[in-house]
């Protein structure tokens, strides 16, 4: 990031970064951090809160130190039980911990480090996300987590910046990236969210493999009341 970049988005309380470098960049000079992976981590994790049960974030699934923690692990998504799958968490009970892997919002959770709030955002929970930013005191940065290539470098999602885009909107004060996820989110809502979804190349992914309910709670914008932030115990609502 050269000065003239970094001047210019201290001048806004609302920023928005990509991926990994982005979410550490902000958390860096931020007082909350959200990340937003709509396709499927941050929508598992508030299903999941919007049941009373909480979230541990995983890069990767390490069954032993759920164990550890006292959580319960998350299958395979081909699987019968709990998994990152969304429709799969519906029915979980309250209380349980949910040791949750994803190589993308997770990752970008383990890149937050303590002493900045974060909260897991999406658009289910859009306007709930958004309401809680407007406590923080201090600049808040959105990070929108993307997809992976085969060689793992980072994709660009556009349901992510549809999720930021939908959280901004009710924010003042934005970058000028804030401002373009925002006109980005208005005119996907206007073409129908479940739509847009379902044509993006994770959601056809998704559909694809018989996953379309996903899709569809994804899409189902502020639908829940919570806004999902870590604790030392994982995500709670």
């Amino acid at each position: 990031m050269t000065a003239r970049t970094e001047h210019r988005q201290r001048a806004h309380r609302v920023r928005l970064e990509w991926g990994v470098e982005g979410a550490a960049l902000l958390a860096a000079e931020c007082a909350a951090v959200v990340v937003i992976d709509v396709l499927s981590f941050c929508t598992s994790v508030d299903v999941v809160v919007g049941q009373g049960a909480s979230v541990l974030p995983q890069r990767r699934s390490d069954p032993a130190a759920a164990a550890t923690a006292g959580a319960v692990t998350a299958g395979d998504r081909y699987g019968t039980g709990p998994s990152l799958r969304p429709s799969s968490l519906v029915g979980l009970a309250a209380g349980t911990r949910l040791a949750l892997a994803s190589p993308n919002g997770a990752t970008l959770c383990a890149a937050v480090g303590p002493g900045v709030e974060l909260f897991a955002g999406c658009l289910r929970n859009a306007s709930a996300v958004a309401a809680a930013l407007r406590g923080v005191d201090g600049p808040v940065g959105l990070v929108p987590a993307g997809e992976r290539w085969p060689d793992a470098t980072m994709r660009v999602a556009v349901e992510d910046a549809l999720g930021a885009g939908a959280i901004a909107a009710a924010l003042e004060d934005r970058s000028p990236e804030a401002d373009a996820a925002v006109d980005l989110f208005v005119a996907a809502r206007a073409r129908g969210l479940r739509g847009v979804l379902g044509r993006l190349a994770s959601g056809l992914e998704l559909v694809a493999d018989g996953f379309g309910a996903d899709v569809d709670l994804a899409a189902d914008l502020d639908r829940s009341g919570a806004a999902p932030r870590r604790t030392d115990d994982g995500f709670l609502a």
